[in-house]
């Protein structure tokens, strides 16, 4: 395995033509980052380029390792079938799950189709349709969350992107059965949040979730995108920091490494997460689940001094 030295050598040699080298450096820089996870804690910064390393399993991973029996279900049923957001009934441990997650894509041309994961409004209406589907079987809905945010895009604004999320917002706080969503890679705004509203929040220990990027936190607050580690430490958007401001419920510890590392240990751990929370879930009645959920998510921001 090669030594955080010389990574940092190969870092410094890239970064004289930056411009050249763009996409080497930023996988350097997390390859440093894990490198550095076993002597020390990552900061912010570096667990934002862990969780966006190129490797990290995309949501079809954790369907075939995960899940069995999965079925895809395509389309809003109003203008199109967005691959950004991706789901469909699957079986989890014996239990009857609707799986609903955004995909990244593996490949170039994957990456290309799904706009790495930032879906236009087609995709949240395409998520409620089958979240309310589950609920019309009286079947539990699984999330996985991994965007950077909502395609900002020309195409999105013309198709109602803010109201498409506001509805999932509204509705997923309604809907009878349970729900327990989990960020596995970046949580990023409301992109996020339109498929994030559950009973159980998790998030994998290297994921991140934030209300906006580093980089555009930096770019607003000073005009400058470097600044982005600082704007970080700031937003503090690790698992770690939400756990304890209790906005999520639980931190999946990720093998060492990273869950790129490891899938099967990332699959199984969050595999036995997922059950341990939804089997309690279950035996709540539909009304007081909705209300737990409802005033779970009214208490956030609340604090007294």
């Amino acid at each position: 395995m090669t030594s955080t030295k010389e990574l940092e050598k190969k870092l410094a040699a890239l970064m004289k033509s930056p411009d050249l080298f763009e996409k080497e450096i930023r996988d350097l820089k997390s390859e440093i980052a894990i490198s550095r996870g076993g002597e020390k804690s990552l900061t912010a910064w570096e667990t934002i380029q862990v969780a966006r390393h190129k490797d990290r399993p995309t949501f079809k991973d954790y369907v075939t390792g995960m899940f069995t029996d999965f079925i895809e279900l395509h389309g809003d049923r109003r203008f199109s079938d967005d691959l950004a957001i991706c789901g469909g009934f699957a079986h989890l441990g014996g239990e009857s799950v609707m799986v609903i997650g955004h995909d990244k894509g593996k490949t170039i041309e994957e990456k290309g189709d799904r706009r790495f994961g930032c879906a236009l409004p087609d995709g949240y209406r395409k998520a409620m349709r089958l979240m309310r589907l589950a609920e019309r079987f009286g079947i539990p809905i699984i999330t996985l969350i991994d965007t950077q945010g909502a395609y900002p895009g020309l195409e999105g604004e013309e198709r109602g992107q803010a109201e498409a999320i506001a509805r999932n917002l509204v509705e997923m706080a309604q809907i009878s059965v349970p729900i327990i969503c989990t960020v596995v890679g970046e949580g990023g705004s409301g992109g996020a949040l339109g498929i994030g509203v559950g009973d159980k929040v998790m998030m994998l220990s290297n994921s991140v979730y934030s209300v906006i990027s580093a980089e555009g936190c930096a770019g607003i607050l000073w005009r400058d995108g470097s600044k982005a580690p600082v704007a970080a430490e700031a937003l503090k958007p690790t698992a770690e920091s939400l756990l304890k401001l209790k906005v999520v419920d639980r931190v999946i510890q990720e093998p060492s490494g990273g869950a790129h590392s490891d899938y099967a240990g990332t699959f199984e751990a969050l595999r036995e997460a997922v059950l341990s929370e939804l089997r309690p879930l279950k035996k709540i009645a539909p009304a007081k689940l909705t209300k737990k959920r409802f005033e779970k998510f009214s208490a956030m921001g609340i604090y007294n001094e």
